[in-house]
């Protein structure tokens, strides 16, 4: 019997297109809400990278070349629309807030 294991997860490295923002303790509390938000879009476009890596086109079997470029820009604009709706921006911001 043979085991996936750890081995068999993947984790995309960083490259260009995911650059992570750099959070500055003495950031006053609105500019700290905005660089939270940008952290936790960062993470949700990564999900949503790995999670679309094996996305079938369900109306076309033809592949555009341009296809996915405009679904990665859709997902980068989709997870900045969903930052700070789903708790590692607050929780971030929390636990920065005490620290200062």
């Amino acid at each position: 019997m043979s085991y996936a294991g750890i081995n068999a997860i993947k984790i995309p490295e960083l490259s260009q297109q995911h650059i992570i923002p750099k959070i500055d303790a003495t950031a006053e509390n609105e500019e700290l809400r905005k660089q939270t938000d940008a952290f936790e879009s960062v993470i949700l476009k990564m999900l949503m990278d790995t999670a679309a890596e094996n996305e079938k086109n369900l109306f076309s079997e033809q592949n555009d070349p341009g296809d996915k470029i405009y679904k990665s820009m859709y997902r980068d604009e989709l997870a900045k629309a969903s930052a700070g709706g789903f708790g590692f921006s607050q929780m971030l911001y929390d636990y920065l807030s005490q620290k200062a």
